[in-house]
């Protein structure tokens, strides 16, 4: 069995071949902070490389999977410059979740226990299975902060709903409610809060005990597709969301965000 005792955001436990995989912050709404991120990159790999494990249930501690990325915290990076933690941002890591994610052979159920906002929806969209709350928002805000949603957004969300409701939902930022969401193809199933676990961990459960390799290898062949369409957006999206953090209206939306007022844009 692999160690996974020195992650700090996620609480991961096999039991008996199913992985249970939980966003461990919900004193922060489980919003992804830099160590959050770097642990995502890896997470999935290590999963995958598991050979205890043959499904993986995904879910977030409290009542939110996850509120996305720390809005607050991207008033601190120098003007004109792209810093995350003391680093220059790099699109790189951005790219190795969604990557190792759609990589892993294992099936990944996500259970979405409550909101689940820009990376936070990325990544469980990307997921194989997805169960959520019939009150939780599902949500890519990233253009209410300025910016592009370029960290898997712009991929996942046109193959799930259809380019035309993808480019309204990403443009305009907007929020649907788990019930909306299955409604147009976002999301699998929704029951109530207090339901999703359970049904989630039902599904998981049926996949871990079932055909392994035709499990694993129809999950790959179907993201053969999925990938070649990330292949074709993401870097672009990656690169253009980095070219907006150093636009006057990213900064006015942040400080807007943070004053708790309506931003005012000028297209600078």
């Amino acid at each position: 069995m692999s160690d996974y005792s020195h992650y700090q955001r996620f609480r991961i436990e096999v039991d008996d071949k199913l992985a249970i995989v939980t966003l461990d912050r919900p004193e922060a709404r489980n919003a992804i902070d830099h160590q959050t991120h770097v642990e995502l990159v890896r997470l999935f790999v290590d999963l995958a490389e598991d050979t205890d494990v043959n499904a993986i249930l995904l879910t977030a501690a409290g009542r939110t999977f996850s509120v996305g990325g720390d809005v607050k915290g991207m008033k601190d990076r120098p003007a004109g410059d792209v810093v995350a933690e003391g680093a220059v941002l790099d699109p790189a890591p951005a790219r190795r979740i969604v990557n190792n994610l759609l990589d892993c052979d294992k099936p990944i159920v996500c259970a979405i226990n409550g909101h689940a906002i820009g990376l936070g929806a990325t990544i469980a969209l990307l997921s194989d299975i997805t169960v959520a709350a019939e009150d939780a928002k599902i949500a890519d805000p990233h253009v209410k902060v300025g910016l592009v949603a370029g960290d898997g957004g712009a991929a996942i969300w046109p193959l799930l709903v259809g380019p035309a409701r993808a480019k309204e939902y990403l443009m305009r930022g907007t929020a649907l409610t788990g019930r909306e969401a299955q409604e147009v193809g976002l999301v699998n199933y929704t029951y109530p809060a207090a339901e999703v676990y359970g049904r989630a961990h039902e599904i998981a459960r049926e996949l871990a005990d079932g055909a392994t390799w035709a499990i694993r290898w129809t999950k790959l062949s179907v993201n053969k597709w999925l990938k070649e369409q990330v292949n074709l957006i993401l870097d672009a999206s990656m690169a253009l969301e980095i070219a907006t953090f150093h636009t006057e209206d990213h900064k006015e939306a942040v400080a807007a965000f943070i004053e708790k007022r309506k931003p005012s844009f000028t297209g600078r």
